[in-house]
C-alpha cells in the first residue's frame, strides 16, 4: 500500500479513520503505511435525514416579583414626622413622607429637581416636569411657550434681609425654549399656589428643592430606613414599582438573543400559561445572588405580562419564561452527531454513496440544517455512537 492512499467509495473498500471529539468526527485523508490494516469493526450507526421545523426558543426559571427595589433620599433640611408603612402604594400627587409635619408630594419624571423653581420666564426641563405634573393633577396651566420661543426671566424679588444693592441689577438675558424644556409664566405660579393650597403648604407660588421628589411613576414601599424624628435629607426609603414583574437571570449568552418588547410566555407553577413581554434587559454581569456553585456572571432580564391581574393572587412564585428565538420551517436536517469536520475546513456527512460534504445553517435542539449533493429526507448517515 502506498504512503497517501485515496479515499475510495465504500463499495470499493473506503478506508477512512474517524476521530472523535465532542461529538463530532475529524475526518483524516491520509494514513502511515506502518500502520497495520484495520480488523473487521461493528457496524457504524446511522440516521436518516429528516424534514422538521427548528428554532431556538428557550425557557429561563424566573421569579415574581416588584423587581429590583431603589433607595428614595429625601433632599429638604427638615425632620422626618411621618413614614409609610412598607407595602404601601403611592401615586402622583400623594404623599411620599412628612418632613417638619408637611408633606412631600411624589411627582413623576425622568430627574429630580435640583433647585428652587420660581421666578417667572424661569426656562428648564424641571420647569416642564412641575408642568405636566400640575396639568396631570388637573390644574389649568394657559398658554405654554413652545420650543423655538424666546422669553425673558424676571429675577426673584430679593430677600428683605439682603442690603440693597447700590445700582440696580442689570436685566437677564432672553433664553431660547429648547425641546422637553418649559417655562414658568404667571398662570403657572398660579397652579403651584393652588396646589399647595389642596395639599396645605405656603402659598409661595415656589417649589423649593425636597417640597417634592421625583421618581418614574407610582412606587410601592418595599422597606424604611429611618424612623420619625431622624433628618429629611438622607436615605428614607426603598421602593418598587407597583406592578408585578418576573425577573429572570440569564446568561451572557441567553441574553444575548433577548431584545426589550419581545413576546414571551409565562408558565406558572400550575402550568398556566401567560403572554408577556420583555421589560427590559440589564447591562451589568453580575453572579447570582447566594450561588455556592455556579457563579457565572449573569444579566437581569425583567418581564411584565400582558393582563396584571392574572398575577393578582401571586406576590412572589418561581416560574418559567418562555423565549421565542428564531425559526426555520421545513428544512433538511441532520443530527448534530453526524457532522465530519474536515482537516481542510467545513464539514461532511458520511453517506451509503460516501462522504458528501455540506453548508450547515441553523443548530438547534441536537439538529443542524443541512444542505448537500444528493442529500434528500430518508438519506442515511453515519453518526457517532
Amino acid at each position: 500500500m502506498s504512503a497517501h492512499s485515496h479515499v475510495r467509495r465504500i463499495g470499493l473498500g473506503l478506508i477512512f479513520v474517524l476521530l472523535v471529539t465532542a461529538g463530532i468526527f475529524v475526518f483524516t485523508r491520509h494514513r502511515s503505511t506502518a500502520s497495520p490494516d484495520p480488523g473487521p469493526s461493528a457496524a457504524a450507526a446511522t440516521a436518516k435525514l429528516e424534514r422538521r421545523d427548528l428554532n431556538t426558543s428557550k425557557t429561563i426559571p424566573g421569579t415574581i416579583g416588584y423587581g429590583n427595589p431603589r433607595a428614595v433620599e429625601g433632599h429638604k433640611e427638615a425632620t422626618v414626622t411621618w413614614l409609610p408603612a412598607p407595602g404601601a402604594s403611592i401615586k402622583r400627587g400623594q404623599q411620599l413622607y412628612r418632613a417638619d409635619d408637611r408633606p412631600v408630594t411624589l411627582f413623576y419624571g425622568g430627574m429630580p429637581l435640583y433647585r428652587s423653581i420660581e421666578g417667572k420666564g424661569l426656562v428648564g426641563r424641571d420647569v416642564q416636569i412641575v408642568a405636566d405634573n400640575l396639568g396631570k393633577l388637573g390644574y389649568s396651566l394657559g398658554y405654554r411657550p413652545r420650543a423655538g420661543e424666546w422669553v425673558t426671566p424676571v429675577s426673584p424679588p430679593a430677600s428683605s434681609a439682603s442690603p440693597a444693592p447700590s445700582s440696580p441689577p442689570p436685566p437677564p438675558p432672553s433664553v431660547r425654549v429648547k425641546k422637553d424644556e418649559g417655562v414658568l409664566t404667571a398662570a403657572m405660579i398660579t397652579a403651584i399656589k393652588k396646589w399647595q393650597r389642596d395639599v396645605g403648604l405656603p402659598e409661595t407660588g415656589a417649589i423649593a428643592v425636597g417640597d417634592v421628589e421625583v421618581l418614574s411613576g407610582a412606587v410601592r414601599v418595599e422597606s424604611v430606613a429611618v424612623q420619625p424624628g431622624a433628618p429629611a435629607n438622607g436615605p428614607l426609603m426603598s421602593v418598587t414599582p407597583t406592578r408585578k414583574v418576573i425577573t429572570v437571570a440569564a446568561t451572557l449568552t441567553d441574553a444575548a438573543s433577548i431584545e426589550r418588547g419581545a413576546a414571551v410566555t409565562v408558565i406558572l407553577p400550575d402550568s398556566t400559561e401567560i403572554p408577556a413581554r420583555v421589560l427590559s434587559v440589564g447591562r451589568t454581569l453580575a453572579a447570582p445572588e447566594g450561588s455556592v456553585g455556579d457563579s457565572t456572571p449573569q444579566l437581569t432580564v425583567t418581564v411584565t405580562v400582558d393582563d396584571p391581574a392574572t398575577l393578582a393572587k401571586l406576590d412572589s412564585a418561581e416560574v418559567t419564561v418562555g423565549f421565542t428565538g428564531k425559526a426555520r420551517e421545513d428544512v433538511l436536517a441532520a443530527p448534530v452527531e453526524a457532522l465530519i469536520a474536515l482537516s481542510e475546513g467545513g464539514y461532511a456527512v458520511q453517506t451509503p454513496a460516501g462522504l458528501v460534504a455540506v453548508t450547515t445553517g441553523m443548530f438547534a435542539q441536537g439538529w443542524v440544517e443541512v444542505t448537500g449533493d444528493g442529500l434528500a429526507e430518508g438519506t442515511d448517515v453515519v453518526v457517532a455512537s
